[in-house]
């Protein structure tokens, strides 16, 4: 059922003006349940600042606001404060897939409207109980355009404490995190996710980014970070006409770090869904023509070690038909991958001669099974829009409505990935595919800020160092898997393409297909995980179109590849259980009438007992644990594992205990 209040009052009827010195006002929201307060102030010169407080305890202490411009229109100080108006709002809403259908949108607003001789602005503030969020609404009517030269936002933490993050860059999100004292980071991309000294968990991002750069994070003393933007080729940090609104800048707020996990406040903080109808978007489980690439044992160009053949895609649709996954990726179909590292121009209408797509297709049909499609780009974005109208629509006269995107190269004339000219690009490809009903997973993306809520065809993205590290490379470490959780995936779902059975590369490396083609020939790469935790990944890095990433001969008549064929990616219902960055985590999902467990941890062994709270009170259940063997080791014995059963009910604890770079990964069928 849904509940909705919404009241509206000025500030001088129902919230008076309240005095912080004889130069500064002030107006403050707090959230449903009191426990955080955002401020806004006003100082004499009008100059706009916030803070946040938890349980009466300083977060943010007071922080800048505001805007600088090229032409000197005043979009930072100067002003007086016009009349702050309040709604409050508690809302169920329905989302067609996630980690939770049934979303609850329940906040108190507070939006401040300022105007100086040059600008108005509205400062809307909304308090969550998770945490809270504020944005920028301009209107500027004396000028026709404005150029964005720097934004004065800052975030100055009251207290020091632990962090994790990655450094900021405007090109890529593919790097390693960081633990490390709060001030003690230089920059950083978002989200940052921290714990104060005083036990408050927290993570500084965005949501709701459209036409606007993405916003990094810059240290300017001690715990005191300023919002820094992603500028164009120019200098200027972004275009926007005389009214304009800025994404929302979000603090989410927990008690324990599996409380930023649980947080809807990004997802609450995006508009409702825009499409006329969703029926058509599938939450799936895929295989993919891609590892054999990365490995080095095929090729995305033509010639004997192909992947992207007609004959080799239809022994994966073999597979999937076989093993109830419904989708099949795709890389290298099309003519272009012999241009790679040269003018990075690909052909999206034309089939290399060994890939006939509408054999494919109608194979794929036949079986019950869909193509996913694949356009790499390069970074060549001009003529990616130059051609894109015209690749969609022969995709879809194709049969295929499923397009994973690619942006594997620089922008060309200066341009950046995470500049407003990206942000722009990335946004037109979603609409377009919108328009045609198709779906996107956008690999090397701008970073997710919940816009699936309204775009719910955006289905998942990369954005983080993902398994093809694992190929090539010394890899991802174990503490990996559980710091994504509490930083990139509170973002959003993540395209990890967990599940890579052949873990030391044995398989592979000893082909005679296999060619070194990227990273230091001196590394041997592999995949830093025991195969239990390889099941885990499933459930713990959260995609609505989850990948089962290895060749497929290595999950034939392999005992453990039962708890994928189980899985169900079309989750009902999701909650993060216990865990600490960089540490330990776990997590439970249903969907239907399944749940899934899935529990990993970094490069130490931990046992931890899990409530099964979550199962369904007075019902039983048969629990297929996937585990580490006694004799499990992430580094000296990573792919022994047993598989046990067991009866169980809400009322009971399970014991998981997990080797060093092991994990567990349980299904729970109600049985009565």
């Amino acid at each position: 059922m849904t509940k909705l209040t919404i009241l509206t009052a000025s500030a001088a009827l129902l919230y008076p003006t309240l005095s912080m010195g004889a130069d500064t006002t002030s107006q403050s929201v707090a959230s449903p349940d009191g426990r955080n307060v955002i401020t806004f102030s006003l100082s004499a010169d009008g100059k706009p600042s916030y803070s946040v407080l938890r349980d009466g305890k300083s977060v943010i202490a007071n922080s800048p606001l505001g805007f600088t411009e090229r032409n000197k229109v005043n979009l930072s100080s100067g002003y007086r404060l016009d009349n702050v108006d309040r709604a409050s709002k508690d809302e169920t809403w329905t989302q067609p897939w996630g980690e939770n259908k049934q979303m609850r949108e329940h906040y108190n607003e507070m939006s401040v409207r300022l105007r100086n001789k040059q600008s108005d602005l509205t400062l809307r503030f909304r308090s969550f109980d998770d945490g809270v969020g504020f944005r920028y609404e301009y209107d500027v009517p004396k000028t026709d355009s404005l150029f964005i030269m720097d934004e004065l936002t800052r975030f100055d933490l009251s207290n020091d404490g632990e962090s994790w993050s990655i450094p900021a860059s405007a090109e890529t999100y593919e790097l390693l995190y960081r633990a490390q004292p709060i001030s003690a980071i230089e920059n950083a991309n978002t989200p940052m996710t921290f714990k104060t000294s005083d036990g408050v968990y927290g993570s500084i991002h965005e949501a709701a980014l459209y036409d606007f750069p993405e916003m990094t994070l810059s240290n300017v003393g001690g715990t005191s970070f300023k919002a820094t933007l992603t500028p164009w080729p120019d200098g200027v940090m972004a275009r926007k006409g005389n009214s304009f609104s800025t994404s929302w800048r979000t603090l989410q707020l927990g008690d324990r770090a599996v409380d930023l996990i649980n947080s809807g406040l990004i997802l609450n903080l995006n508009e409702p869904c825009v499409l006329e109808s969703t029926d058509w978007i599938e939450p799936m489980k895929y295989v993919g023509v891609w590892w054999g690439m990365h490995t080095g044992v095929e090729s995305w160009v033509m010639g004997d070690r192909h992947g992207a053949t007609t004959e080799n895609t239809k022994r994966y649709i073999d597979f999937a038909a076989a093993n109830g996954i419904r989708g099949v990726l795709v890389e290298g179909w099309n003519d272009g991958w012999q241009n790679w590292g040269g003018n990075q121009i690909f052909d999206y209408t034309r089939p290399f001669d060994d890939f006939d797509i509408d054999e494919v297709v109608r194979y794929a049909a036949e079986r019950g099974v869909t193509l996913i499609g694949h356009h790499e780009t390069g970074g060549n974005v001009p003529f990616y829009e130059k051609h894109m109208d015209d690749a969609y629509q022969w995709y879809k006269e194709h049969g295929v409505d499923n397009v994973k995107t690619g942006y594997a190269g620089g922008f060309p004339h200066g341009h950046s990935h995470h500049g407003q000219y990206g942000v722009r690009h990335y946004q037109k490809v979603l609409e377009l595919a919108a328009s045609k009903q198709m779906t996107i997973n956008a690999h090397e993306p701008i970073k997710d800020t919940g816009i699936r809520r309204t775009w719910p065809n955006m289905m998942s993205r990369e954005g983080a160092r993902g398994m093809e590290w694992n190929a090539w490379s010394e890899g991802n470490p174990p503490s990996h898997h559980v710091t994504l959780p509490f930083t990139r995936l509170l973002s959003g779902p993540m395209d990890y393409t967990p599940g890579t059975f052949d873990i030391l590369l044995e398989n592979t490396r000893t082909s005679p297909l296999f060619r070194h083609w990227n990273g230091d020939p001196n590394v041997r790469a592999r995949v830093n995980t025991t195969l239990a935790k390889q099941l885990a990944n499933w459930v713990i890095l959260y995609s609505p179109v989850q990948m089962a990433s290895d060749l497929v001969e290595h999950y034939e008549e392999h005992p453990a590849f039962q708890f994928f064929r189980d899985y169900d990616a079309d989750c009902d219902w999701s909650k993060a259980i216990d865990g600490e960055p960089g540490e330990f985590i776990v997590v439970a999902r249903r969907a239907d009438d399944t749940f899934y467990l899935g529990a990993a941890t970094n490069e130490k062994s931990r046992s931890v007992n899990v409530s099964l709270d979550f199962l369904e009170p007075h019902r039983v259940y048969k629990a297929v644990i996937y585990a580490d063997a006694p004799d499990t080791d992430w580094l000296t014995n990573p792919t022994s594992y047993v598989i046990e059963e067991r009866i169980v009910t809400a009322a009971d604890t399970l014991p998981v205990v997990m080797a060093a770079g092991g994990g567990q990964a349980v299904t729970f069928k109600k049985i009565r």
